[in-house]
């Protein structure tokens, strides 16, 4: 422990990269559409299962950024549920994995009608990287339906905004 703060104490401050400048924020009109027809079309939020079927967690890094602060998804109205039967919409990241695909089924079947899915990143979208590998099945689609497909590697926050208007909208 010595050690560390002598060379803390040696070294000083470090220093690192400026601050970035605010910018506008992420598309006002994707945001307040997403609002709209969150309240027109379901009548109430959002519920959100993640599933994440075998990706490498570049995925999983936007969509935590939805949660912050610049995002605020949860006060959009979209919340991420810890249950499948609690579930509107199934979110997918990664190409599924044959360990994952019996997990994957599951979680749908469990989810009440009517159901959204959601391929998130271009490894569920096609298999990505993965295509045509002896672990996986593909993409989302190869086990399940999907309603929405996000592409990117990884898609932007402001892209899944995006995605999941594309998918309410198609419920509606």
């Amino acid at each position: 422990m010595w050690h560390i703060l002598r060379r803390v104490a040696r070294v000083g401050l470090v220093p690192t990269e400026p601050v970035p400048e605010p910018g506008p924020g992420p598309a006002p009109a994707v945001r307040e559409d997403l609002d709209a027809e969150l309240l027109r079309l379901l009548g109430h939020a959002l519920a959100v299962r993640l599933v994440d079927a075998g990706s490498c967690n570049g995925c999983e890094f936007e969509l935590n950024a939805l949660g912050n602060a610049h995002y605020n998804l949860e006060g959009r109205g979209v919340h991420f549920v810890a249950s499948p039967r609690h579930a509107d919409l199934l979110l997918v990241t990664g190409p599924v994995s044959l360990h994952m695909r019996d997990a994957l089924l599951r979680t749908y079947e469990a989810m009440p009608e009517p159901r959204l899915v959601v391929a998130v990143g271009d490894c569920a979208d096609c298999g990505g990287e993965f295509a045509g590998s002896y672990a996986v099945c593909g993409g989302v689609d190869a086990v399940l339906p999907v309603d929405a497909r996000i592409p990117g590697c990884p898609p932007s926050p402001l892209q899944v905004l995006q995605g999941l208007l594309e998918a309410v909208r198609r419920r509606g």
